[in-house]
């Protein structure tokens, strides 16, 4: 199956860069106003679930979410990585990753959905490509793995914070690798408001799409975001 190439090269406008704190905050409030509605979304199945974070965020980036997977029933676990240094994280062939991924499935017996923030859901489509025996499912949250890094506001902190350039070939190889198609369940969660990548390169048409209205920071914070991912995940209960 062919992978489309998207021609939204264009990073978010500075304007709205400029507005994502406040709307992270935002974010915030909402999710002290949903608790009803959290509440009441569906039950999980006790699957293994494996959350990744961010660039240079750690596993306390996605403590909501944990706790919210956690209340419906999931077996959920942070990557225990540390923060999220690009292949400074988890080794130049991921291998520190798989070995966790490995690890949760040799606990539970299952193999592991993984659902990655950001740069966290392209290692976890990476990862899903080469490790395919140990994935379930991938759930991407706002992740620009469908073109070019340009096409964020983020492109130069990646390469201070990763000592890696985007334009060294190694990088432009894994990035097609998360790319292409993959042959398991894979859910894309993108706003077109994202202030720091364009949320058009963060779905394909070879995956199921689900788009909300949320800033870049703080998107896992989004009441919309933890309902999409329950209802996929409760979508493909065995």
């Amino acid at each position: 199956m062919a992978v489309t190439v998207r021609d939204e090269t264009h990073a978010p406008s500075p304007l709205a860069w400029m507005l994502e704190p406040a709307r992270a905050a935002w974010n915030v409030a909402e999710l002290m106003l949903a608790q009803e509605q959290l509440k009441a979304a569906p039950r999980g199945d006790g699957r293994p679930v494996l959350l990744l974070p961010g660039l240079f965020n750690s596993d306390r980036s996605n403590f909501v979410m944990r706790g919210f997977l956690e209340k419906l029933g999931y077996r959920v676990f942070g990557w225990e990585l540390g923060r999220n240094f690009g292949v400074r994280a988890v080794g130049p062939e991921a291998e520190r990753l798989i070995a966790r991924i490995e690890a949760i499935r040799d606990e539970t017996g299952e193999k592991v959905t993984l659902i990655g923030v950001s740069l966290g859901g392209i290692m976890a489509r990476l990862v899903a490509h080469r490790r395919g025996d140990l994935v379930r499912e991938v759930i991407t949250v706002s992740s620009p793995y469908a073109g070019p890094p340009t096409a964020t506001n983020v492109w130069k902190a990646f390469e201070l914070i990763t000592g890696e350039k985007i334009g060294d070939d190694q990088v432009k190889a894994r990035s097609a690798e998360a790319a292409a198609p993959l042959p398991i369940p894979t859910t894309a969660i993108w706003s077109r408001s994202d202030g720091l990548v364009n949320g058009m390169i963060c779905r394909d048409d070879n995956c199921r799409a689900i788009e909300i209205t949320s800033s870049h920071m703080g998107v896992q914070l989004k009441p919309e975001t933890l309902l999409a991912i329950a209802d996929v995940l409760a979508g493909t209960k065995a």
